[in-house]
């Protein structure tokens, strides 16, 4: 059974690894995550997951409960609140859809003024307009193939990683202790202690910050709605939790969610107004998240520099796409709390901190 110690014992090793070994480590082991995503992506889903639900099934363990049994109704349970979350998201999309050919309707309209708008201001006529657009979709139209291939491909792959992810899940859980025995097996036996201290608090610190997490996305995703309500955007919980949901993904998410009530609000009002209060609600939520709701619902947590977020986020697109822009803050988290624990690791742990490294005391 894993269990924490109080007194954290660093590695004993005075080699300092220089940052030309780091960013070769980095080189080598992207390439080797590139090639290999159809394996690790729902590996390393299956891993959090595993992280998340580990002193749950623990817990059950400790009330009696079988140990297959526990790990079953855990990976149940978030089958479920995630399904629960994705029927909710599709019924307010369903009703969304229902409204498309009134929007439809508004957005012709939008378009025929922004035509006429061009024309006068530019002097581009409606003929060289429409010609432009024919011949843009013209162009397109001859990689239509390659568009429907290409989604049909991220169609069967999303639906691999959705079956494998909670068979991965349930195997890493059942099968925990013999990894865990593996992983001390690495490395030599005096630094085995160390290696379960790590470990055991990978696993607490990670569990502690989705917990917290949850409650974020809930209490922002309730102010967004409300927000986008009292403005009159239609479908507000829709967009309000999509919002927060993909705040997940750090600066990217709350921008790409935005651009959908954003459009919507300015085609169903006709006005510059609406969209700027859509603007304004997302950037009030998004100051309270930062500066209340977050520091009190997960309290501390692993410090990174912004520098570091934005470039895990955009290598995790190109390596995993958006799969990488979620996996990679956690991975990079993680490696931060090694990193921190490991003196031949402190090159990276500088490099990943915010510049408020505490203190040793002598």
């Amino acid at each position: 059974m894993l269990q924490s110690s109080k007194t954290p014992v660093p590695f004993q090793s005075n080699k300092r690894y220089s940052v030309l070994e780091i960013l070769q480590f980095i080189v080598v082991s992207s390439l080797i995550l590139y090639f290999g995503k159809t394996l690790f992506i729902p590996l390393s889903f299956s891993l959090l997951i595993g992280f998340i639900l580990y002193p749950i099934c623990k817990w059950m363990e400790t009330k009696g409960i079988n140990k297959g049994i526990a790990i079953v109704i855990s990976i149940l349970g978030v089958t479920l609140l995630v399904g629960a979350v994705l029927y909710l998201l599709f019924a307010q999309f369903s009703e969304f859809l229902q409204e498309w050919q009134s929007l439809r309707t508004k957005l012709t309209e939008t378009i025929h003024q922004l035509s006429l708008f061009i024309s006068e201001r530019f002097d581009i006529s409606l003929e060289k307009q429409t010609e432009f657009i024919n011949n843009t979709l013209n162009n397109s139209g001859s990689q239509a193939f390659s568009i429907v291939r290409n989604t049909a491909y991220s169609l069967s792959e999303s639906v691999f990683f959705l079956l494998m992810i909670p068979v991965f899940s349930a195997l890493i859980l059942f099968h925990r202790r013999m990894l865990s025995n593996a992983l001390y097996e690495l490395f030599p036996p005096e630094r085995k202690k160390t290696i379960h201290e790590i470990l055991v608090e990978t696993i607490h610190a990670y569990y502690n910050f989705i917990k917290g997490m949850l409650v974020v996305y809930l209490i922002v995703g309730l102010l967004n709605s409300i927000g986008l309500l009292i403005i009159g955007v239609p479908h507000p919980f829709l967009f309000g939790f999509i919002a927060s949901i993909l705040t997940f993904i750090p600066y990217v998410g709350i921008m790409i969610s935005s651009l959908l009530p954003i459009a919507v609000s300015w085609i169903t009002y006709n006005s510059i107004w609406y969209p700027l209060a859509v603007i304004a609600v997302f950037s009030i939520v998004q100051a309270l998240e930062a500066y209340i709701i977050f520091p009190f619902a997960v309290g501390s947590r692993l410090k990174i520099n912004t520098l570091v977020i934005i470039i895990v986020v955009i290598v995790g697109g190109i390596i995993w796409g958006a799969a990488g822009m979620i996996l990679f803050i956690p991975f990079i988290s993680i490696i931060k709390l090694i990193a921190d624990r490991t003196p031949s690791l402190k090159t990276l742990s500088v490099l990943l901190g915010d510049g408020e490294q505490k203190k040793t005391t002598k």
